[in-house]
């Protein structure tokens, strides 16, 4: 089974950076480098989706749970 997930990548304060996947609730991981969060949260899923599988439960369609990812603007007082 091969499936595509949407993956949301943060630079942390120390310059790590943090990898959730919105359609896998508590699905995360992190690296020292985007490469290395990549691989991280690819395994992440891997192991996230094997467990569901194995405790009878139904995998989630990719970003079944997202209903739009967007760029909101606001304004603040200085």
């Amino acid at each position: 089974m091969s499936r595509t997930y949407t993956v949301i990548f943060e630079r942390e304060a120390d310059g790590r950076f943090s990898a959730t996947v919105p359609s896998l609730r508590g699905c995360a991981s992190w690296g020292a480098t985007l490469a290395e969060a990549r691989d991280n949260v690819r395994e992440a899923i891997e192991v996230y989706l094997e467990g569901m599988l194995a405790l009878g439960q139904t995998v989630p369609d990719p970003d079944s749970h997202i209903e739009a990812i967007e760029s909101v603007e606001v304004s603040i007082a200085a």
